[in-house]
């Protein structure tokens, strides 16, 4: 680029110079000639803008003729606002100001030709300046969408602090953030859903070495907090049926859709689900839907109470061996959870069948008639539940 303006002779500038508001007049009313959207008045902020943009190109472009070397990066910022200012105004479209930039070459291109044309500036000079319209225009316009592009990227990032903020009032227990959470939601362009469901997250790497993921635009996301979650909105859950996929590298935990006012209690049993697959208890997989664990979580959700039943409803066999009471607990559990003959019970164990039914035998003298009896046989099954989701979390 430097090239092709130390080409062009400096006494151009001295010959363009007292056109300058001519030439700046011209563009300025084909523009709003051609570009509806920009036939706005010149007294507006919008107009004002326009106007010193086409001013300062023209007088930035006649300075560059006369010096080619001097520094340009002080007068490149009015036109980076131009994309800026488009980012905040819904009615301009970026497409809109580039078209604008062509206008405003061709205009300048016809003006600074008849001019040379009536001094008699050699052809060479004329083409070479046709050369230097055009991209010096490209260049005003590649200003203009890096600042398009660097406001878009500050008004994303103020959306999802604000939506990061409206995910933390709605997890808030106090009742005086409500009224807060609807103005904010408002501003953010969220509409407020009867009910939701939250995600509990854990990552499975370090967070700050993922990329951000793509998710559904209802989805309220925290990945930055000490607890990790994405708010769904209900209406919007075939979003938990994608999870896996939209969020490699962070394992999930699916609560139950409550009311909004309840978030707090999705997220609860979503992050003790969490805890649970962390521990063991339940299965780790990618993905763990609370609505599939809800006998385990609880039984585990007072582990002092599940250990207290255990201990009384399993009485009968303190006297036994570890070895003898695992045994016999084991092959209860899926007595009671089949009421299968021996031979099923068996091949369910991987053991004889004759195993089987002195185990039994045995149960039956420790037990007596409550094996028979419906509520003692529900006592004891869930005591058998809660003593292996115990013993498999460490709790005994």
């Amino acid at each position: 680029m430097t090239d092709l303006w130390s080409l062009l002779p400096t006494e151009l500038a001295a010959l363009f110079r007292p056109t300058v508001g001519d030439l700046a007049e011209e563009i300025l009313a084909e523009i709003q000639k051609r570009v509806p959207a920009l036939a706005r008045p010149a007294e507006g902020y919008f107009g004002r803008t326009i106007t010193a943009g086409i001013q300062q190109g023209v007088l930035q472009f006649v300075d560059r003729l006369a010096d080619p070397s001097a520094p340009q990066d002080d007068r490149a910022q009015v036109f980076r606002e131009l994309g800026l200012h488009e980012i905040i105004d819904d009615g301009t479209s970026l497409d809109v100001l580039q078209t604008a930039y062509r206008i405003g070459a061709r205009v300048a291109w016809r003006h600074l030709s008849r001019v040379c044309e009536e001094t008699g500036v050699p052809v060479d000079t004329l083409c070479l300046l046709a050369e230097a319209i055009f991209a010096y225009v490209d260049e005003l316009s590649a200003l203009s969408v890096e600042g398009h592009a660097s406001a878009q990227a500050r008004e994303a990032a103020a959306v999802e602090r604000r939506r990061r903020q409206l995910l933390e009032l709605i997890l808030s227990t106090s009742d005086s953030s409500r009224p807060a959470v609807a103005r904010l939601a408002e501003a953010v362009r969220w509409r407020l859903p009867a009910r939701v469901v939250l995600v509990a997250l854990d990552p499975l790497y370090d967070r700050y070495l993922m990329g951000p993921p793509t998710l559904h635009e209802a989805v309220l996301v925290d990945l930055e907090g000490n607890h990790p979650c994405l708010l769904v909105p209900e209406d919007a859950r075939q979003v938990l049926d994608t999870l896996e996929a939209d969020l490699p590298g962070w394992r999930a935990a699916v609560g139950p859709a409550v009311a909004l006012t309840e978030a707090t209690e999705s997220l609860h049993w979503a992050g003790r689900a969490l805890e649970l697959v962390r521990q063991g208890v339940l299965p780790d997989v990618p993905v763990t839907w609370f609505e599939h664990h809800m006998a385990v979580l609880w039984l585990l959700n007072d582990p002092f109470l599940a250990a207290e039943l255990a201990r009384s409803v399993l009485a009968p066999m303190s006297g036994l061996t570890s070895k003898q009471h695992q045994k016999l607990s084991e092959t209860l559990l899926i007595w009671l959870e089949t009421h299968g003959p021996a031979e099923e019970i068996a091949g369910l164990l991987g053991v004889h069948t004759q195993t089987v039914r002195y185990r039994l035998r045995q149960l039956e003298r420790l037990f007596g008639d409550r094996l028979a009896a419906p509520g003692s046989r529900f006592e004891i099954e869930v005591a058998l539940r809660a003593q292996r989701a115990m013993e498999i979390a460490g709790l005994v």
